[in-house]
Protein backbone atom coordinates (compact mmCIF):
# COMPACT_ATOMS: atom_id res chain seq x y z
CA UNK A 1 0.00 0.00 0.00
CA UNK A 2 1.48 3.43 -1.44
CA UNK A 3 2.56 6.18 1.45
CA UNK A 4 1.73 9.61 0.56
CA UNK A 5 4.01 12.47 2.35
CA UNK A 6 3.96 15.76 2.78
CA UNK A 7 4.64 17.38 -0.52
CA UNK A 8 5.34 21.11 0.79
CA UNK A 9 3.90 24.52 0.10
CA UNK A 10 4.17 24.93 -3.45
CA UNK A 11 3.22 21.24 -4.43
CA UNK A 12 -0.12 22.06 -1.96
CA UNK A 13 -1.15 25.31 -3.87
CA UNK A 14 -0.74 23.95 -7.17
CA UNK A 15 -3.31 20.75 -5.97
CA UNK A 16 -5.17 23.18 -4.45
CA UNK A 17 -5.39 25.12 -7.64
CA UNK A 18 -6.73 22.29 -9.74
CA UNK A 19 -9.99 21.41 -6.91
CA UNK A 20 -12.00 23.03 -9.28
CA UNK A 21 -11.78 19.52 -11.84
CA UNK A 22 -14.30 17.07 -12.25
CA UNK A 23 -15.07 14.68 -8.95
CA UNK A 24 -17.36 12.65 -11.59
CA UNK A 25 -14.55 9.78 -13.26
CA UNK A 26 -12.89 9.31 -9.34
CA UNK A 27 -15.18 7.85 -7.52
CA UNK A 28 -16.56 10.95 -5.76
CA UNK A 29 -19.77 11.48 -7.44
CA UNK A 30 -22.99 10.00 -6.91
CA UNK A 31 -23.10 7.28 -9.48
CA UNK A 32 -19.78 5.88 -8.00
CA UNK A 33 -21.59 5.67 -4.36
CA UNK A 34 -24.80 3.60 -5.53
CA UNK A 35 -24.50 -0.29 -5.75
CA UNK A 36 -22.73 -3.29 -4.35
CA UNK A 37 -19.89 -3.07 -6.92
CA UNK A 38 -18.64 0.39 -6.14
CA UNK A 39 -14.92 0.95 -4.68
CA UNK A 40 -15.14 3.20 -1.45
CA UNK A 41 -11.97 4.27 -2.07
CA UNK A 42 -11.00 5.71 1.78
CA UNK A 43 -7.62 8.00 2.68
CA UNK A 44 -6.65 7.15 5.88
CA UNK A 45 -4.12 7.37 8.52
CA UNK A 46 -2.25 3.82 9.05
CA UNK A 47 -2.60 4.27 12.99
CA UNK A 48 -5.38 3.73 14.12
CA UNK A 49 -7.90 4.65 10.99
CA UNK A 50 -6.30 2.48 8.71
CA UNK A 51 -6.12 -0.29 11.25
CA UNK A 52 -10.18 0.08 12.05
CA UNK A 53 -10.57 0.40 8.20
CA UNK A 54 -9.13 -2.77 7.88
CA UNK A 55 -11.49 -4.33 10.53
CA UNK A 56 -14.17 -2.87 8.63
CA UNK A 57 -13.35 -4.40 5.40
CA UNK A 58 -12.56 -7.59 6.61
CA UNK A 59 -15.66 -8.14 9.06
CA UNK A 60 -18.08 -5.83 7.96
CA UNK A 61 -17.84 -4.36 5.02
CA UNK A 62 -18.35 -7.90 2.67
CA UNK A 63 -21.98 -8.48 4.36
CA UNK A 64 -23.07 -4.75 3.89
CA UNK A 65 -22.20 -5.04 0.35
CA UNK A 66 -19.21 -2.28 0.28
CA UNK A 67 -15.77 -2.70 -1.35
CA UNK A 68 -13.20 -0.64 0.72
CA UNK A 69 -9.89 0.26 -0.56
CA UNK A 70 -7.70 1.81 1.75
CA UNK A 71 -5.11 4.20 1.28
CA UNK A 72 -2.87 5.27 3.45
CA UNK A 73 -1.29 9.04 4.39
CA UNK A 74 1.28 10.24 6.69
CA UNK A 75 0.73 13.49 6.82
CA UNK A 76 -2.97 15.39 7.63
CA UNK A 77 -2.65 17.76 4.22
CA UNK A 78 -2.61 15.68 1.17
CA UNK A 79 -6.01 13.24 2.27
CA UNK A 80 -7.97 16.50 2.23
CA UNK A 81 -6.13 17.83 -0.59
CA UNK A 82 -7.08 14.28 -2.83
CA UNK A 83 -10.27 14.52 -1.61
CA UNK A 84 -11.52 17.95 -2.88
CA UNK A 85 -9.68 16.91 -6.06
CA UNK A 86 -11.61 13.48 -6.26
CA UNK A 87 -8.98 10.92 -6.20
CA UNK A 88 -10.50 9.64 -2.94
CA UNK A 89 -14.16 8.64 -2.00
CA UNK A 90 -13.68 9.69 1.65
CA UNK A 91 -11.26 10.35 4.02
CA UNK A 92 -10.98 9.57 7.86
CA UNK A 93 -8.20 10.72 9.80
CA UNK A 94 -9.41 14.33 11.30
CA UNK A 95 -11.61 16.06 14.23
CA UNK A 96 -13.91 18.40 13.10
CA UNK A 97 -12.36 21.96 14.20
CA UNK A 98 -9.36 20.85 11.89
CA UNK A 99 -11.45 20.07 8.78
CA UNK A 100 -13.57 23.68 9.47
CA UNK A 101 -10.08 25.44 9.43
CA UNK A 102 -8.95 23.42 6.61
CA UNK A 103 -12.11 24.75 4.54
CA UNK A 104 -11.79 27.96 6.06
CA UNK A 105 -7.98 28.36 4.94
CA UNK A 106 -7.61 26.51 1.94
CA UNK A 107 -10.96 26.80 0.27
CA UNK A 108 -12.12 23.22 0.38
CA UNK A 109 -15.39 22.04 0.30
CA UNK A 110 -15.33 18.80 2.66
CA UNK A 111 -18.08 17.77 5.15
CA UNK A 112 -17.63 15.64 8.82
CA UNK A 113 -20.86 12.74 8.24
CA UNK A 114 -19.83 10.81 11.06
CA UNK A 115 -17.99 10.28 14.29
CA UNK A 116 -15.85 7.40 15.54
CA UNK A 117 -13.00 7.42 18.05
CA UNK A 118 -11.26 10.14 19.84
CA UNK A 119 -7.17 9.73 20.49
CA UNK A 120 -7.25 11.94 23.59
CA UNK A 121 -3.87 14.41 23.23
CA UNK A 122 -1.13 13.80 25.41
CA UNK A 123 2.30 15.23 26.90
CA UNK A 124 5.67 12.69 26.63
CA UNK A 125 9.10 13.28 27.60
CA UNK A 126 12.18 10.67 27.73
CA UNK A 127 13.30 12.88 30.49
CA UNK A 128 11.11 13.30 32.91
CA UNK A 129 8.27 11.31 34.41
CA UNK A 130 5.83 13.59 35.94
CA UNK A 131 4.70 17.26 34.46
CA UNK A 132 6.02 19.19 37.65
CA UNK A 133 9.51 18.03 36.85
CA UNK A 134 9.61 20.65 33.79
CA UNK A 135 12.36 22.65 34.56
CA UNK A 136 12.77 26.43 34.21
CA UNK A 137 13.27 26.84 30.53
CA UNK A 138 12.56 23.60 29.27
CA UNK A 139 11.86 23.31 25.74
CA UNK A 140 8.29 21.78 24.52
CA UNK A 141 7.20 20.98 21.16
CA UNK A 142 3.97 21.27 19.68
CA UNK A 143 1.90 20.60 16.87
CA UNK A 144 1.87 23.48 14.24
CA UNK A 145 -1.30 23.78 12.73
CA UNK A 146 -3.84 25.96 13.87
CA UNK A 147 -6.35 23.81 15.63
CA UNK A 148 -3.88 21.44 17.26
CA UNK A 149 -1.73 23.81 18.65
CA UNK A 150 -4.43 25.72 20.38
CA UNK A 151 -5.56 22.15 22.03
CA UNK A 152 -1.97 21.77 23.20
CA UNK A 153 -1.76 24.78 24.74
CA UNK A 154 -5.12 24.00 26.47
CA UNK A 155 -4.06 20.81 27.76
CA UNK A 156 -1.30 22.64 29.05
CA UNK A 157 -3.37 25.26 30.81
CA UNK A 158 -6.21 22.71 32.18
CA UNK A 159 -2.39 21.02 33.80
CA UNK A 160 -1.77 23.80 35.52
CA UNK A 161 1.60 24.04 33.44
CA UNK A 162 0.63 27.70 32.01
CA UNK A 163 -2.14 30.13 32.27
CA UNK A 164 -4.23 31.40 28.96
CA UNK A 165 -5.99 34.57 28.18
CA UNK A 166 -9.84 34.64 29.41
CA UNK A 167 -11.79 33.21 26.17
CA UNK A 168 -8.62 31.68 24.37
CA UNK A 169 -9.86 28.22 24.40
CA UNK A 170 -8.66 25.72 21.82
CA UNK A 171 -8.15 28.97 19.33
CA UNK A 172 -5.18 29.86 21.21
CA UNK A 173 -1.83 30.83 20.32
CA UNK A 174 1.24 31.33 22.06
CA UNK A 175 0.13 34.71 22.23
CA UNK A 176 -2.78 33.50 24.38
CA UNK A 177 -0.15 33.06 27.34
CA UNK A 178 -0.56 34.96 29.92
CA UNK A 179 0.96 33.38 32.64
CA UNK A 180 4.24 31.11 32.05
CA UNK A 181 5.91 30.31 35.07
CA UNK A 182 8.54 28.30 34.22
CA UNK A 183 9.60 30.21 31.34
CA UNK A 184 8.88 27.39 28.75
CA UNK A 185 10.37 27.51 25.34
CA UNK A 186 7.64 26.63 22.91
CA UNK A 187 8.92 24.62 19.60
CA UNK A 188 5.86 24.44 17.05
CA UNK A 189 6.39 21.23 14.50
CA UNK A 190 4.54 19.32 11.98
CA UNK A 191 2.45 17.00 13.95
CA UNK A 192 3.68 13.85 12.32
CA UNK A 193 7.62 15.13 13.33
CA UNK A 194 6.47 15.34 16.92
CA UNK A 195 7.35 11.96 18.47
CA UNK A 196 10.82 12.11 17.02
CA UNK A 197 11.31 15.27 18.58
CA UNK A 198 11.52 13.52 22.25
CA UNK A 199 15.32 12.95 21.53
CA UNK A 200 15.86 16.79 21.31
CA UNK A 201 13.42 18.77 23.46
CA UNK A 202 12.17 18.17 27.31
CA UNK A 203 8.56 17.23 26.44
CA UNK A 204 6.11 17.26 23.45
CA UNK A 205 2.39 17.52 22.93
CA UNK A 206 2.09 14.52 20.77
CA UNK A 207 -1.28 13.70 19.11
CA UNK A 208 -2.88 10.50 19.65
CA UNK A 209 -2.62 8.68 16.02
CA UNK A 210 1.42 9.53 16.07
CA UNK A 211 1.99 8.70 19.74
CA UNK A 212 0.65 5.16 18.71
CA UNK A 213 2.17 4.69 15.96
CA UNK A 214 5.81 5.77 17.66
CA UNK A 215 5.24 2.96 20.13
CA UNK A 216 4.04 5.16 23.28
CA UNK A 217 0.63 4.13 25.10
CA UNK A 218 -1.06 7.04 25.78
CA UNK A 219 -3.18 5.88 28.18
CA UNK A 220 -0.58 4.68 30.25
CA UNK A 221 2.89 7.02 29.26
CA UNK A 222 1.58 10.72 28.81
CA UNK A 223 2.45 12.45 31.45
CA UNK A 224 -0.98 14.77 31.34
CA UNK A 225 -3.66 13.17 29.02
CA UNK A 226 -7.03 15.12 27.47
CA UNK A 227 -9.97 14.68 28.82
CA UNK A 228 -12.84 12.26 27.10
CA UNK A 229 -15.78 14.27 28.29
CA UNK A 230 -17.22 17.08 26.60
CA UNK A 231 -14.30 16.55 24.25
CA UNK A 232 -14.72 18.21 20.78
CA UNK A 233 -11.87 16.69 18.80
CA UNK A 234 -13.70 13.01 17.94
CA UNK A 235 -12.63 11.65 14.65
CA UNK A 236 -14.60 10.92 12.14
CA UNK A 237 -15.49 10.05 8.57
CA UNK A 238 -15.92 13.00 6.04
CA UNK A 239 -16.25 13.62 2.17
CA UNK A 240 -17.22 16.30 -0.02
CA UNK A 241 -19.95 18.30 0.46
CA UNK A 242 -23.05 16.85 -0.97
CA UNK A 243 -22.00 13.50 -0.95
CA UNK A 244 -23.16 12.88 2.76
CA UNK A 245 -26.21 11.32 1.60
CA UNK A 246 -24.93 9.31 -0.81
CA UNK A 247 -25.81 5.42 0.02
CA UNK A 248 -22.57 3.74 0.29
CA UNK A 249 -21.31 6.59 2.22
CA UNK A 250 -24.49 6.12 4.69
CA UNK A 251 -23.67 2.89 5.11
CA UNK A 252 -19.67 3.07 5.65
CA UNK A 253 -20.31 5.82 8.30
CA UNK A 254 -23.02 3.14 9.86
CA UNK A 255 -20.09 0.65 9.96
CA UNK A 256 -17.38 2.59 11.66
CA UNK A 257 -20.31 3.19 14.55
CA UNK A 258 -21.23 -0.29 14.34
CA UNK A 259 -20.36 -2.50 18.03
CA UNK A 260 -18.02 -4.53 16.70
CA UNK A 261 -15.94 -1.64 15.63
CA UNK A 262 -16.49 -0.03 19.21
CA UNK A 263 -15.38 -3.38 20.70
CA UNK A 264 -12.47 -3.69 18.13
CA UNK A 265 -10.81 -0.22 19.42
CA UNK A 266 -11.44 -0.77 23.03
CA UNK A 267 -9.89 -4.06 22.92
CA UNK A 268 -7.08 -3.12 20.64
CA UNK A 269 -5.58 0.12 22.27
CA UNK A 270 -6.52 -0.35 25.70
CA UNK A 271 -7.81 3.27 26.33
CA UNK A 272 -5.51 4.94 23.88
CA UNK A 273 -8.16 5.28 21.58
CA UNK A 274 -11.81 5.40 22.61
CA UNK A 275 -14.90 5.07 20.44
CA UNK A 276 -17.61 8.05 20.50
CA UNK A 277 -20.22 7.86 22.46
Amino acid sequence: MRIHRFVGAVALALSLAACGTSQSATGTGAAAAEGADAVIKVGANPVPHGEILDFVKQNLAPAAGLKLEVVEFTDYVQPNVQLQEGQLTANFFQHKPYLDDFNASKGTDLTFVAPVHLEPLGLYSKKITNVTALAAGATVALPNDATNLGRSLKLLADNGVIKLKDGAGTAATERDVVDNPRKLQFKPLEAAQLPRSLEDVDAAVINGNYAIEAGLKPATQALVLEKTEGNPYVNGLVVPAGHEKDPNIVTLGKLLQDQKVKDFIKQKYEGSVIPAA
